[in-house]
């Protein structure tokens, strides 16, 4: 792969450049994503505990809901501490270790959240369409096996994808014109015909990403007929709040994924790539819980509770 001098020694790895002919914008943008960072971190964590700590959330939507404020700290967790430490100073700098690392996690974690996102549509329309039957349906050993399948899905797919793009000869070119290790930039850098790299990342992505999106889209058409059937205006609001938090989080999340990964590399604009990932990387996993918190009345009251208990104690 080739060496280059780093302070006298020999080093191999890759430079993300970001957004280093931008200096005050790397300065921002370390502020706000230091920020949302840790936004991300106690958002998440809220929602987490107050699933475990709650009985009456003891239900698949929360459960699923858990798993998805986990995924984001963790897919936050595989790529912001890196990007704050390439914006901090003059070091750009990733080892071939941490970029094939954080590469792999990126990839493996953004294809949970598209599996899960289309599990919790399915969960919201069993909730919807079929409420008698609900609990039955929806079992605590099928929700076991519904998250297995999204956390084994989106592994399975970087398993294969990560070490293919890392094994691209790149003819000692070293500069990633981004600052994460993304499949989209560093197929961009190889040197040699990538069309069957290509091929089999949009073969894939078909099952990742598009499959997945039909499913909600279905359910979500299915929800609607059953919306549309209530005749009390009470119950048509119930049912849509049931419903809203996820429909924006997937709008959010699906917008900036499908344009990134369905497009051939030779229009991938890097600009609009490096923005597209801040949002889907930083705005997305920062705003989740607020979505579901905002809209949600069972979690508002579980953190009163919660809250409550706490100051009954200082008391």
């Amino acid at each position: 792969y080739g060496t280059w001098e780093k302070n006298g020694t020999s080093f191999t790895g890759f430079i993300l450049l970001g957004f280093s002919d931008r200096h005050q914008l790397e300065q921002i943008l370390f502020v706000v994503l230091l920020i949302s960072y840790v936004f991300t971190l106690l958002g998440n964590t809220a929602i987490i505990a107050l699933s475990y700590l709650d009985p009456r959330l003891h239900t698949p939507m929360y459960f699923f809901l858990s798993n998805l404020s986990f995924l984001d700290m963790c897919y936050t967790t595989s790529s912001i501490p890196q990007m704050l430490y390439n914006l901090r100073g003059a070091d750009k700098t990733i080892s071939y270790l941490g970029c094939a690392i954080q590469l792999y996690f990126v990839l493996a974690l953004g294809g949970v959240e598209c599996v899960l996102l289309a599990v919790m549509a399915y969960d919201r329309y069993a909730a919807v369409c079929k409420p008698l039957h609900y609990t039955v349906i929806m079992h605590p050993r099928l929700c076991g096996q519904l998250a297995s399948v999204a956390w084994l899905s989106g592994f399975g797919n970087s398993l294969i994808m990560a070490p293919q793009t890392l094994m691209l000869p790149r003819c000692g070119h070293r500069r990633v014109d981004h600052f994460l290790c993304e499949m989209p930039a560093l197929i961009g850098m190889a040197c040699v015909d990538t069309m069957t790299l290509e091929a089999l990342a949009f073969a894939l992505a078909i099952f990742i990403i598009l499959a997945p999106l039909i499913l909600i889209l279905v359910s979500y058409g299915y929800i609607a007929r059953a919306v549309l059937r209530i005749k009390s205006a009470a119950g048509r609001k119930k049912a849509f709040n049931t419903c809203s938090s996820h429909l924006i989080v997937v709008s959010l999340f699906y917008g900036t994924i499908i344009y990134m990964y369905l497009q051939p590399a030779n229009t991938y604009s890097q600009d609009q790539g490096k923005f597209l990932t801040l949002f889907y990387t930083i705005v997305t996993p920062s705003v989740n819980p607020l979505i579901y918190t905002l809209r949600n009345k069972d979690v508002k009251e579980a953190m009163k509770k919660v809250l409550g208990k706490g100051e009954a104690k200082v008391e």
